[in-house]
């Protein structure tokens, strides 16, 4: 005789007021009050891309005033300063479409031909370890555009030939401080990174980013039933 099976309760539902869907609602529609943010930092891409042309000009008018007499240093300094814009406009690509993509609506585009690798992924924790590599970046190059001027310091104090400021030893060991917790600060957000994933169950999804199972085998699942049947031994003779 075979044991009764007792069947699952059912779950239970709760009916929600109208005003409570109402204010949901509301909040949930609010993250659209981000949207003229992100649309005036692509108001500063484009001034940063008439900053470039600026500067870029300039430095192809000083290369042609007199190209025999060229100062390298000046000329590593200007692509230093373009570098510098460069890079800078890359971190408002990531803030803009990495952090629209995250806080406010998805950006259809996959499948794309020219859809950015890390947008697949995208998720808060990656997007401020990738601001936070952005950030280390620019300010690597400001760095050595401070070692750069201060090639040729004496008694403590150097005037600046690009920039116009004077530099003194304490101010530029200032700088390198600052790089340094720059560089702590990353280093600590990746490793929280890495914390909040150092347990992973099957199908378990972070963010909205299904988690690599360490023990998955690509093409199979996690039943026993999809690993593929071993050829039976042969027989030695």
């Amino acid at each position: 005789m075979s044991a009764k099976t007792t069947p699952p309760p059912a779950p239970t539902t709760y009916r929600t007021a109208p005003w409570s869907r109402a204010v949901g609602g509301l909040i949930f529609t609010s993250r659209w009050l981000q949207a003229p943010l992100y649309l005036g930092l692509i108001v500063a891409q484009v001034i940063y891309v008439v900053v470039f042309v600026i500067e870029l000009v300039h430095l192809a008018e000083t290369v042609l005033h007199d190209p025999t007499h060229i100062d390298e240093a000046d000329i590593m300094l200007a692509v230093l300063g373009l570098i510098d814009v460069v890079m800078i406009a890359n971190l408002l690509i990531m803030v803009i479409i990495g952090g629209y993509e995250t806080f406010v609506s998805r950006i259809q585009v996959d499948g794309h031909p020219d859809q950015p690798e890390w947008l697949s992924h995208v998720n808060a924790n990656v997007l401020k370890v990738k601001l936070a590599m952005a950030i280390i970046g620019i300010s690597s190059i400001h760095l050595l555009k401070t070692f750069i001027e201060v090639g040729d310091m004496t008694d403590g104090r150097a005037a600046g030939t690009e920039t116009g400021q004077s530099y003194t030893w304490d101010g530029v060991l200032w700088q390198v401080v600052i790089h340094s917790v720059f560089i702590l600060s990353a280093l600590a957000l990746a490793a929280i990174d890495r914390m909040s994933y150092h347990k992973v169950a099957p199908h378990e999804v972070h963010d909205g980013v299904p988690v690599a199972y360490p023990n998955a085998r690509q093409g199979l699942g996690d039943d026993p039933s999809d690993l593929p049947e071993r050829a039976p031994a042969t027989p030695r003779a």
